[in-house]
């Protein structure tokens, strides 16, 4: 690998990968999404959602939807339409093991905030799993343990937010 690391929208020809790289991030934590589950969250918003590429091979991606704010799709169902909100839920976010620890998911997380804000949306929101909310409040996420997930997130599951700007 020697190329620069890019980050651009996700296309329709990156789906084995993203469905690779989301199948060995949650599958053994019983967190894994179908293809089809994970591609309905895609559709709904497409402008939103990024691949992170290095040499034409895909290493990471971020899929993100407009979402009701204190509010998270179930991990089982599929989405059946889009909601126009206010709030960018991100979805997923997942890096290649080999690749995690140089910063690709703060510059994933860095480019859907500028996205945010250039789309005109007021939150993010994300549900932090298997404790990536440590790296979130990091980030100026903060967690609503008010809000109740659905049981597909597991245990130490926590929805948390921050305001876009």
């Amino acid at each position: 690998m020697s190329g620069e690391f890019l980050i651009r929208q996700l296309a329709d020809g990156d789906w084995d990968a993203v469905v690779a790289l989301e199948h060995d991030a949650y599958a053994a934590d019983g967190l894994s999404e179908s293809r089809e589950v994970l591609q309905s969250r895609a559709r709904c918003s497409p402008e939103t959602c990024y691949v992170v590429e290095q040499d034409g091979t895909v290493h990471g991606y971020l899929v993100s939807l407009p979402y009701p704010p204190l509010r998270s799709p179930d991990l089982t169902a599929p989405e059946d339409g889009t909601f126009e909100s206010d709030n960018l839920h991100i979805h997923d976010l997942v890096v290649a093991k080999e690749l995690r620890g140089q910063d690709l998911a703060v510059r994933l997380l860095e480019h859907v905030q500028a996205q945010a804000v250039e789309r005109g949306f007021a939150r993010i929101s994300m549900v932090a799993v298997r404790g990536s909310d440590v790296l979130l409040r990091f980030h100026g996420y903060r967690a609503h343990r008010e809000v109740t997930l659905s049981p597909s997130y597991g245990e130490r599951a926590f929805y948390m937010s921050k305001p876009v700007g």
